[in-house]
């Protein structure tokens, strides 16, 4: 009997959530020390900060079946005064990056879990790179700035295009698009 080489597994369906365990959080921050620190560099031992005593982690989760298998994607949210939310640090793991429905997935949970919490303005700072994916997904350009030493542009969210999630802990699915 002749056996082929087994493949390596890859998920066809992430669910993209707040993170409700330890392991959902130690594998985000993991993430975001790969890729902020490692791969771009902008921070030489850890990213977390202070934001990170009081922000809600989102996780985007690869499934095996019904069963969560890795991190591999986050973002996370926090209220800054009364109505006003910010997004950041989100990030995605290289292998996964070219799926597409990821980053866009998180972005919308991010924003949309915000506005059923009382979100009336949704800002983030992105990097300059990835402006693009937000302006498809109704984020408008307020300015030009500089971060960590690369070029960032401050975004704010068309909440009309973000309908209130009411069961961040659930979700949403994010398929793999089809090749």
């Amino acid at each position: 009997m002749i056996f082929e080489p087994f493949e390596r597994f890859s998920a066809s369906e992430f669910r993209v959530k707040f993170a409700a365990s330890r392991w959902e959080r130690e594998g985000a921050y993991a993430l975001r020390r790969q890729v902020f620190c490692e791969e771009q560099g902008l921070f030489e031992q850890d990213d977390r900060d202070a934001v990170d005593d009081y922000a809600i982690t989102l996780v985007a989760l690869s499934m095996l079946g019904v069963a969560a298998d890795q991190v591999v994607g986050t973002v996370r949210i926090h209220e800054d005064e009364p109505g006003l939310w910010r997004g950041s640090r989100l990030a995605v793991a290289r292998e996964y990056r070219r799926i597409g429905a990821i980053g866009a997935t998180l972005i919308r949970l991010a924003v949309s879990s915000a506005h059923a919490m009382g979100c009336r303005t949704f800002l983030a700072h992105v990097q300059a790179q990835n402006a693009p994916l937000f302006e498809q997904m109704n984020w408008e350009t307020m300015a030009e700035v500089e971060l960590h030493g690369r070029p960032h542009v401050k975004m704010r969210a068309d909440l009309d295009f973000y309908p209130p999630c009411h069961t961040p802990e659930i979700g949403y699915v994010a398929l793999r698009k089809a090749a």
